[in-house]
């Protein structure tokens, strides 16, 4: 359930910012893990009531939103790169 939760809010980023960029199931499921482990709910025991709780507070939000952000552009540096001759 927790994975719908994530699924929601990075879509609601992406939206909000204006951004298509479309990941893979490995690249959702990567960030996925690294937003729970930077924010201490990876192992808990209500992973999708505790994201939602924090996407509620405005200050978790604006954290949440900014990592995601700041995942997605090293993901867009990266994909230029490898295209670079």
């Amino acid at each position: 359930m927790s994975k719908v939760i994530f699924m929601l809010l990075l879509n609601e980023v992406q939206s909000r910012n204006g951004l298509k960029i479309r990941l893979s199931e490995f690249e959702k499921n990567k960030l996925y893990d690294e937003l729970l482990n930077h924010f201490g709910l990876i192992g808990g025991l209500n992973i999708c009531e505790a994201l939602e709780r924090a996407w509620q507070d405005p200050y978790m939000k604006n954290e949440i939103e900014n990592f995601i952000l700041a995942w997605l552009r090293r993901k867009i540096r990266k994909v230029k790169g490898e295209y670079r001759i």
